[in-house]
Formats: C-alpha cells, structure tokens, sequence
C-alpha cells in the first residue's frame, strides 16, 4: 500500500513515519505543500493520502479538491489539530473518507488508514459523537454557510491575500475570487477587511 502524507510540520512527518513503518507493506511518500502534494498524487498515484488542512500556500481542503479533479475516487483522509464538528463535516462534503484530529490517539491514523485503504470511511469515535450530537451547533456556526471554495478563499483572505494572489493561488480568474469575496461578505454579515479576519479567527479558519 502507497501512502501520501502532506503536511508541512517536520516533527508530524516523523512521528507519521515512526507510527506507520512497522507495516511492511506499507510505502510512505511524503510532500509539504498542495503543489508537490498533487505532483506527487498525479505521479505516484497513492492508494491513501493524508492531508493536513493547514498547509502553507493553499489549504488542504483545496488541494483535496485539486485531487479529486484528477481521480474521483482518490481515497483521502483530512488531519488537522482543528477537532471542530465543522471542518470535520466539510471534509466529508468535499469527498474525503475520513479527519483525524493530530491532538487524538495516534492509533486513530493508523486505523484510518487501514479502513480507507479498504474502501471504508473513518472518524475517530469522539469526532463523530461531536458531529452526531452537534447538530444544531454545525448549522449554526457561519462557516457552515461557505462552500470549501468559499472557506478557502477566506482563509486566504484573513492571511493578508490580495484578490490577484489568491486567485493565482487557486487557479481561478480575478473576477471570480472578487465575486465569491463579496458572497462571503453577505453571507457572513460583515463589512469590513478587519470583521472578516476576526471572524476567521473565531471560527478557526485563519
């Protein structure tokens, strides 16, 4: 089995590696970014890959989606240290098989993987007591009013990106990032460049 690991922090790549080498059968490749992460997907072709939402240019949530525009079928599994009922729903939305939060039991990876692997989906069980019971709380929140594209282009927006960088970031036109800019700003309820980066914050997505 071939498994992608994307993440862009040294010390989770280790212990990523110490916690899956005594598989023998198990192949690790590794990228740190959603550009050499979907190089490597397009020229690798993973059974499995691991995706840390919080990359350094463009985010996973975007990169699964670059993915998935090449295979549908590719099977992915979001890792984050955000154990937030929403981003976990919105993984799911977008076409992953599984979330595994970096701050739950290490084992959780390791089993996500084997069941995703198999053409099963994984959540860890505290993640999915806290979609199942948090109902109310996920519709709720304002990030379950954004597509990922739109929670994307936010993330970017709240990280200082002018419109021109994040639509080169995303491979979309100028006008697009501008109008889907303004959808968020109606959606959200918010005026100004600073409500918006605060309310990103909040919500965990800056």
């Amino acid at each position: 089995m071939r498994v992608l690991i994307v993440d862009d922090h040294p010390i989770v790549a280790s212990g990523c590696r110490a916690l899956l080498s005594t598989d023998p059968d198990l192949e690790l490749l590794e990228a740190a970014d959603a550009e050499s992460g979907e190089a490597s997907f397009v020229a690798r072709r993973p059974d499995v890959c691991v995706i840390d939402i919080n990359l350094p240019t463009v985010s996973g949530f975007e990169l699964a989606r670059r993915i998935l525009a090449h295979d549908g079928h590719a099977r992915l599994i979001m890792f984050s240290m955000n154990d937030d009922p929403v981003f976990a729903a919105r993984a799911i939305d977008i076409g992953a098989k599984g979330y595994v939060s970096k701050s739950g039991d290490p084992n959780d990876l390791a089993e996500a993987i084997r069941e995703v692997s198999s053409g099963g989906s994984y959540l860890p069980p505290a993640i999915a007591r806290s979609i199942a019971f948090a109902g109310a709380a996920v519709a709720q929140s304002p990030l379950a009013k954004l597509t990922s594209r739109e929670l994307e282009i936010l993330r970017l927006l709240s990280a200082g990106k002018s419109l021109s960088e994040i639509a080169w970031l995303i491979h979309s036109s100028y006008k697009t990032v501008a109008n889907t800019s303004s959808i968020i700003r109606q959606k959200l309820g918010v005026r100004t460049s600073g409500e918006l980066v605060r309310l990103a914050i909040e919500n965990g997505v800056a």
